[in-house]
């Protein structure tokens, strides 16, 4: 566990890697945003992603709402051999667990308790590339050692193959199926498989992912 003084509250950040940088989301973004998303969408079957100038609008201004409301602290992803933005993700569906300040569980003053990672699409032209492992890595690493979370949660379409292969090779478990749990990107009612990862796996999951990157 990190130590209580360390830990943080809900906030934009930034965080640099080797192969991508997550920046804050913003307006700024729309235009990359568009011509990301404008590449092969064939791989986009079970995630929602904007397609054109006015949705990708929509889309940047309702994450922007949530994380005004700290909901959410939505990120451009920057591939950074290029400089291009190439896609989006955030951390949202933060869980606070209601410990009183005498608790010895308490987090701290806007300090989650668990947190879900998701609402991820890239680029066709940086699909099965570091840039999501490490965007991942990041991610987590700092739910994990920022906010000391005690959870971290990834959910799919429970017919996202590609997706929950992906969420298991980076140490995500399965926690089950929760039916009819929200709307589809292809129109339908979508059951979510649901996958976490806990605090005492996070350092093996680390190291895993770490050696990928390597």
């Amino acid at each position: 566990m990190t130590a209580l003084a360390t830990l943080q509250p809900v906030q934009p950040v930034t965080l640099e890697g080797e192969h991508v940088r997550l920046e804050p989301l913003s307006m700024a973004h729309v235009d990359a945003l568009v011509a990301a998303s404008s590449e092969d969408r064939s791989n986009y079957q079970w995630t929602f992603v904007p397609e054109g100038e006015d949705a990708t609008c929509e889309y940047v201004s309702a994450a922007l709402e949530l994380a005004a409301r700290s909901a959410a602290v939505p990120f451009a992803t920057v591939h950074r051999a290029t400089g291009r933005v190439v896609g989006s993700t955030r951390f949202a569906n933060f869980e606070f667990l209601g410990w009183p300040p005498s608790s010895p569980h308490y987090r701290g003053e806007g300090v989650p308790d668990g947190v879900e990672i998701g609402w991820t699409w890239l680029a066709a032209s940086v699909q099965r590339t570091p840039v999501n492992t490490e965007a991942k890595w990041l991610m987590l690493r700092h739910a994990f050692a920022s906010w000391g979370v005690r959870v971290v949660r990834l959910n799919t379409d429970r017919r996202n193959v590609r997706s929950r292969a992906a969420i298991e090779r980076i140490g995500g478990r399965l926690d089950g199926v929760i039916r009819a749990n929200r709307a589809a990107s292809d129109g339908a009612v979508r059951d979510t498989a649901t996958y976490s990862i806990i605090e005492s796996e996070w350092p093996a999951a680390d190291a895993a992912l770490r050696a990928r990157l390597a």
